[in-house]
Order: structure tokens, then sequence, then C-alpha cells
């Protein structure tokens, strides 16, 4: 197999794909007074145009090698899920750690069209934490079960992350698209109910009244390179997508510059450890923008 170069150790974007959006004044990408209200009386923010077409293409083709479980650069990931269901019928592909092995996925994270926003919404400076894949095949595929990310993440503190979902493929309520529990970023910190699995797992960390409001999600429709932010503790989760087309998506995490480690485990599997207590940072948890600096 090809030895596969570890992206992880440029600090700063590798290619030309995200050239037209890093010339020119970042601030054409400042969300509205408006938007950013949306999102603090709501917990996420869509619609937001992160991608154009040719970038869309270029991730993936990048994107097409992964499916084959044994395409080079396979050590580099944190998580490889051909399928994270134990259902066949129903397919999630989720893996952790593109930006390691293709130059698209990796200058993705510098994009000032998602780094100023989420320095918006975060009220500060923006370092990585990880990235993910979902995809679902045409057909058969499976679910994202209703969880807050944050209770993925409290080896981390504090609370100060933020999520963006960005289409690599038109996403409907068909296909699978992200409903959202408008408000349940308010609620406290649920505990893990499973990822991959039964939708309604999450009712049994629920009280009635929170159970309630699961019956008027809002879903998420967006075109392919339109982004959705969201809160680290709002309660969102994805259908099955039953039509002949996939339904492919990258995210980007992140956390406030001065987030901490709370453990002396591994962050990420294959990463060097950051004591407890130390904050974030290195090669693995590069700085992304700064607007002080900016």
């Amino acid at each position: 197999m090809a030895t596969v170069t570890d992206l992880s150790q440029s600090s700063s974007p590798v290619g030309s794909l995200f050239a037209a959006q890093l010339s020119g004044d970042p601030d054409r990408f400042r969300l509205s007074d408006d938007q950013v209200r949306f999102f603090e009386e709501n917990g996420y923010l869509a619609g937001v145009r992160i991608l154009d077409d040719a970038q869309v293409d270029a991730l993936r083709a990048e994107l097409a090698e992964w499916f084959d479980p044994n395409h080079p650069g396979r050590e580099l990931w944190y998580e490889y899920h051909t399928n994270e269901s134990a259902d066949p019928n129903r397919v999630l592909f989720h893996a952790l750690g593109a930006w390691r092995i293709k130059p698209g996925f990796h200058d993705l994270l510098w994009n000032p069209a998602f780094t100023v926003p989420a320095a918006q919404l975060l009220g500060g400076a923006v370092r990585f934490w990880h990235d993910q894949l979902f995809c679902k095949p045409a057909r058969h595929g499976g679910v994202v079960a209703w969880h807050q990310d944050y209770s993925y993440w409290t080896r981390t503190v504090p609370m100060a992350h933020l999520t963006c979902w960005i289409g690599l493929d038109d996403s409907t309520i068909d296909n699978g698209c992200v409903h959202y529990v408008p408000g349940s970023h308010r609620w406290p910190l649920l505990p893990i109910t499973g990822l991959a699995g039964d939708m309604e797992a999450i009712r049994q960390v629920l009280d009635d009244r929170q159970w309630e409001r699961f019956s008027h999600p809002v879903a998420v429709e967006l075109k392919a390179g339109e982004a959705t932010f969201h809160h680290p503790l709002m309660v969102h989760g994805s259908f099955a997508n039953r039509t002949d087309r996939p339904r492919r998506a990258t995210v980007i995490n992140v956390f406030r510059d001065g987030v901490r480690s709370d453990t002396d485990d591994v962050l990420l599997d294959g990463v060097p450890p950051i004591p407890r207590g130390e904050p974030m940072g290195g090669p693995f948890f590069p700085m992304l923008y700064d607007p002080a600096s900016a």
C-alpha cells in the first residue's frame, strides 16, 4: 500500500482549493446580527454557504476512495467504520480524521467561510478539535440517533465547543437530513444512548416534557455546500436514507482557544496525551482562526 503523508503536520493550507476564500477581506463571511441571535435563541443556524460547486466535487472525489477499507492512509484515521450500525441493511459510514489524509479535507479547516462564522458563534479564537464523515448510501442508509455532541467530548473543558455540519449532497427529509430540537441546547448534559441504532433510545434519559419536544423537530434541508452550525448541547439526529441517491456530509468540530484537557489518557486514538488541566494545542489541535490577529 502506498505511503500517505500525515497532513496533521501542516498547520496551514497545503493546496489551492480554497484560494478564492482565503484571498480578500475575511469580514465578507461574517454572520449578521440576526443570524447570531437566531443561533443563541435556538441552538443552531442553518443555510450558511461554505463550499462552491467545484469544492464540493473535489471533496466528493477525495471521499470516494475511502469507502474501500484498504485505501492508502488507512492507519491515519482516529476512527473508521464502514458501517457503525450493527445492521447491514442500515449502513452508516462514519470516520474521524479525514484532514490527515487528503489535502481538500485538510484545507477545508482553514476556509474563512467556516472559520469566521465559527469565531463569532464561539466568541473567540477557533481551535480544531476533530472532523467527521457521515455517509448514508442510497436505499439503505442508516440513522444517526438523537444525541448531544458534548456528551462524547467531556474529556475537554470548559464546554466552549461548536459543530459545523456541511452537506456534500443535497440533504432532504427523504434522504436523512439533520433534525434539531430547538432550544434543547439549554437542557443539561444527557447520558450517551448510542449513535447508530434506535432513534428513540434517548427517551430513557428524558422527562415527559422534554420528550414532547420530539413531536415537532426541525428538519434542516440543505443544498450541497451549505452548512448548519449547532451548539454542543443541541439535541440532533437524522433518519434513514431510502432514496436512490447517497447522503454524504463532513463535520468540523472546534472549540474556543483556551479549552483544556480533562484527562491524562489519549484524547483521540493515536494522538499523544495532553495532561489534565493543560490547554489544548499542538499539531493535532491547531489554531484555525484568531479574529484578534486577522
